[in-house]
């Protein structure tokens, strides 16, 4: 199955994805400055769909039919609800819905971890989702840092 390419934005204030205007709240993230909130929206959706190719890949074993289920649940929930966050009506809110990024990259890295010990798949197969994950997980964390200094 074929990649798409997820379209590029100007990350122009006021402009969304595939031209739909922004939300209010996040229009006000993008005036201050803050454009690479856009480039993790597209980056932890192209991740989610990284995560759903490579959990095709797992072999047909009950085990790893059990961890297919749940790294696909957990990361493209990292996405989901890094959108969320963008949306969020508060500080305090941010903070909330960023947390839970963190727990579903955090578990996506288990279930990556799982699928090395048990030899689904060769280190080299997952090393770059893995690397990608764990750089999203720093990005959250440093994120909620930040709001928590801010708030």
């Amino acid at each position: 199955m074929e990649e798409k390419n997820i379209p590029k934005q100007d990350n122009q204030p006021g402009q969304g994805f595939l031209g739909y205007p922004l939300p209010e709240n996040e229009i006000l993230l993008a005036m201050e400055g803050r454009e690479n909130y856009q480039d993790l929206k597209r980056r932890t959706q192209k991740f989610a769909l990284r995560i759903i190719k490579m959990a095709r890949a797992l072999p047909n074993d009950p085990a790893a039919g059990v961890i297919q289920k749940q790294i696909i649940r957990a990361g493209t929930s990292v996405g989901a609800n890094y959108r969320a966050a963008c949306r969020a009506k508060s500080a305090a809110d941010f903070i909330h819905k960023m947390k839970i990024v963190e727990e579903e990259a955090d578990e996506t890295m288990y279930w990556m971890e799982l699928i090395l010990e048990e030899n689904f798949l060769r280190p080299d197969q997952l090393n770059a989702l893995y690397e990608e994950a764990n750089e999203i997980l720093s990005m959250t964390v440093k994120s909620i840092f930040t709001a928590r200094k801010g708030k």
